[in-house]
């Protein structure tokens, strides 16, 4: 009897032995790459099939995942046929064929899928109506698209003689191109509250020359002809911020303020975050801290703010996290500024890193709310950058307001490369401020400018006695960037497109032939420049003259690209003031300003471009 006993028990141990066996939890870990030319893939998505477990390939195209044995790892990047794995090793290379098909025929629509040539204009524009993203091209789970955007309207021309002042903030952002060419590569055209010209421009970097005189900041200009438009020209401003070699940075007291609410639950939200973040923290230096801080129904602090030598324990508290939960994002950003002030380095770099899909909805959480909050905690010293992750129920709007209104500047983050060009190839421009309150003002001269227009900068337009102002918040420039704006002008001789009201009863107007005339000047225009020093309240103000007969027959690389940028943001916004531009112009006018291009930026630009044309035949 016994002896049975000791068999039955000795069965039931090798089969709950087996079945643990089977259960088993393993750590795979591979590199994926391009079947074609063998090269590693950033960003690929790599999830266990049937689950929400996820992650994706680093900018070496290497993954590392948990999963049972026996399940199978679905491999899949846009462009590039799934590929299913069973697992039963716990090293795995893959490699990813490239779907042509897909790539030129396969467009997003509604609800599915259809043929490029079966779609006949009916396109999605993201934003204008609720959709369901397939599986079959972006395999996330299906979701309402609830993305918000910011409305608003373009800079119309104005007349010299009655608004002889442009006023604006800079902008260093951006956030829209990256997020436009999300959309464009999943086959959608953006609505165009999402295209904001400016940060197309101000995507890309332009060899610009550096500082001098003590000056952190320069201005360069250029005139050419306007290339949508040959009766008018093109005024371009270029400002370049100190290059700071990262080695001589001042020490950075960063705080890592993640979502891991609900709605950061997909494998291009919180996984990617921990993956951008474990970027940055590679290239810290041991004299540099980090503390995380995370919300989702409430916040709390995960790390306490740790030296960047014991890179394992920040890495593994990222490794810990997991989504769930509301967001309760105005209670993270106090606790995040809290700490932050609390182990402020004088002197050195001190910014909160907000990682989010904007989607609060605990506490503060509408825009003047977050407005309101984000004024108050500027002035603390401590800076604040915004990166946007997902899409579906990306708030872009609320993300704007965070960075604009405190000190900020906002990326979109789309894929770990985008991550990887932010947090380490830019590190000194995103996180390192060499000016700040940045303002621009530009005065033309009537006597050769009939009307101008600003082509984008919408939401951070001044007015003109701003500009002197002290207390007037405006954008932050970080080391080594540069920040580039475009007027459109309409020379003296050619009609202005302007509206013109009644002749006024008890005012002389300006055009009045009593009123004395213009200064004798050969200026075109003068460009004004304020700023401060980071730890300063007091500006300081540049100003340059533009000539009148500095006319470019022959524009610049950097100037043709900066055209074609804009070129292309006025054809996805389908512009009043497009002129006769198409795609090809883009093109065209892009390829003649490639210049020296390390990083493929420019060229993967006129892809896009070429991507666009073909949606829109």
């Amino acid at each position: 009897m016994k002896t049975t006993l000791q068999r039955i028990g000795m069965i039931l141990f090798m089969t709950g032995f087996v079945f643990s066996v089977c259960a088993q939890e393993m750590e795979v870990t591979g590199t994926v790459y391009d079947a074609h030319d063998k090269s590693p893939l950033v960003g690929v998505t790599v999830q266990v099939k049937g689950t929400q477990n996820g992650t994706v390939t680093d900018v070496n195209g290497r993954y590392r995942i948990k999963v049972e044995k026996g399940n199978t790892l679905s491999f899949s990047y846009i462009g590039y046929l799934v590929q299913e794995i069973k697992v039963n090793k716990l090293h795995l290379d893959v490699y990813l064929k490239p779907d042509k098909v897909a790539l030129e025929e396969v467009v997003v629509v509604a609800f599915g899928t259809q043929k490029k040539n079966a779609v006949a204009g009916s396109v999605m524009r993201v934003a204008d109506q609720s959709y369901y993203l397939p599986s079959v091209i972006f395999p996330y789970p299906r979701e309402v698209n609830t993305e918000e955007y910011e409305a608003f309207k373009e800079n119309r021309f104005l007349s010299t003689i009655q608004h002889p002042l442009s006023t604006f903030s800079l902008d260093v952002d951006g956030a829209s191109y990256s997020n436009i060419r999300r959309m464009i590569n999943q086959g959608q055209m953006p609505s165009k509250d999402v295209v904001r010209v400016e940060e197309i421009v101000n995507y890309f970097s332009y060899d610009y020359p550096q500082p001098s005189d003590g000056y952190p900041v320069r201005i360069v200009t250029e005139t050419a002809v306007c290339p949508w438009n040959k009766k008018h020209n093109m005024v371009h401003i270029g400002v370049k911020a100190k290059e700071i070699p990262s080695e001589t940075l001042p020490v950075s007291n960063f705080v890592f303020l993640l979502d891991v609410s609900g709605s950061m639950f997909s494998a291009n939200k919180l996984p990617l975050v921990k993956a951008s973040m474990k970027l940055l923290v590679n290239n810290l230096r041991p004299k540099d801290q980090v503390a995380i801080v995370t919300y989702a129904g409430a916040a709390g602090e995960v790390l306490p703010s740790t030296s960047a030598s014991d890179k394992q324990k920040i890495m593994e508290a990222l490794d810990n996290l997991q989504a769930g939960g509301s967001t309760a994002g105005g209670a993270g950003i106090q606790l995040a500024y809290k700490i932050a002030e609390k182990n402020l380095v004088k002197g050195g770099n001190n910014r909160v890193i907000l990682c989010t899909d904007g989607d609060f909805n605990v506490g503060v959480s509408s825009l003047t709310e977050l407005e309101s909050l984000i004024e108050s905690k500027r002035k603390s010293g401590v800076f604040l950058t915004v990166l946007g992750y997902g899409m579906g129920n990306y708030k872009d709007n609320k993300l704007q307001t965070l960075a604009q209104k405190g000190n900020g500047n906002h990326a979109y983050i789309d894929n770990l490369q985008e991550a990887n060009k932010v947090l380490v190839n830019e590190f000194g421009g995103t996180m390192y401020a060499v000016a700040k309150d940045v303002k621009l003002q530009v005065e033309f001269n009537p006597n050769f400018v009939n009307a101008y227009r600003l082509i984008g900068y919408e939401s951070r337009l001044l007015n003109d006695e701003d500009f002197n102002d002290d207390t007037k918040d405006a954008g932050e420039l970080g080391a080594g960037h540069t920040v580039t704006a475009l007027y459109e002008i309409v020379p003296v001789g050619v009609d202005v497109p302007v509206g013109n009201v009644d002749k006024l009863k008890y005012q002389q107007t300006k055009n009045d032939v009593s009123l004395p005339k213009f200064a004798d000047s050969k200026e075109l225009l003068t460009v004004k420049l304020r700023y401060k020093e980071p730890d300063k309240d007091v500006s300081r103000k540049l100003e340059v003259p533009v000539l009148a007969n500095r006319m470019n027959l022959n524009a610049s690389q950097d100037f043709n690209f900066a055209m074609a940028a804009a070129m292309f943001g006025q054809l996805l916004r389908n512009s009043d003031f497009k002129g006769d531009a198409e795609y090809s112009d883009v093109i065209r006018l892009a390829r003649k300003g490639l210049g020296n291009d390390p990083n493929g930026y420019r060229h993967e630009f006129i892809r896009l471009v070429e991507a666009v044309e073909q949606l829109e035949k």
